[in-house]
């Protein structure tokens, strides 16, 4: 029951990074308008995401653009998209997987050692995906900070970074951690060796000859 246990949270935990990949790919604040600096326009934030860019104006209003060419984006953009897309496609085909190897499922119950070692596969693949993730929001963290800090970058087109980054690096670490859990459940006594136990008994039926 503890190894369970210790799946679930690792599931729970991986799971709850695969909803915050996806909350930070869709968010806008990727970037947001600095204010460091005296000559800075204060009546209207900036926003830049993955898909479109927003400006806040004082009085409430909000409008938002959706990039219109692909090929005219940034290639970090392009870059960043593909690698949060890639890690929730693997979070999803892992968490198919863990459905299946996990053990509070019934599926393949008669095969023990095959499900510690699909769980396993799942794990890894949870690992993976929190990586991709992980690197694509630092890529992103890492060229806003580049450019905030170049002195030929105007004050006024200076940025930094958004709430979005923050939950991207959030749910990467969920998501490693849970996968994290589901291999080191798994890599060490696995559940086929318990049914083994009786047989390793038997042993003990030559002794009772003797009686």
């Amino acid at each position: 029951m503890a190894n369970a246990g210790i799946q679930l949270l690792g599931f729970t935990l991986a799971f709850l990074g695969f909803i915050g990949s996806i909350a930070s790919t869709i968010m806008v604040e990727w970037k947001a308008s600095s204010y460091a600096g005296d000559n800075i326009i204060t009546a209207q934030a900036m926003y830049e995401g993955l898909w479109k860019s927003c400006v806040s104006q004082s009085t409430g209003q909000v409008q938002c653009k959706v990039y219109d060419s692909l090929l005219q984006l940034p290639g970090i953009v392009l870059g960043t998209r593909g690698l949060m897309l890639a890690s929730i496609i693997f979070s999803l085909i892992s968490i198919l997987v863990d459905v299946v190897g996990m053990r509070c499922t019934t599926c393949m119950a008669d095969h023990p050692e095959q499900k510690d070692k699909v769980a396993l596969a799942g794990g890894v693949i949870f690992i993976i995906a929190g990586l991709l993730a992980l690197v694509g929001a630092s890529w992103y963290g890492h060229r806003i900070a580049q450019e905030f800090y170049n002195p030929f970058t105007p004050t006024n087109s200076r940025y930094e970074f958004g709430s979005a980054l923050y939950v991207g690096w959030g749910a990467a670490c969920l998501t490693m951690t849970g996968g994290g859990f589901l291999c080191c459940n798994c890599s060490g006594e696995g559940s086929g060796k318990a049914p083994r136990y009786p047989a390793a008994h038997s042993s003990g039926q030559p002794g009772r000859d003797y009686v």
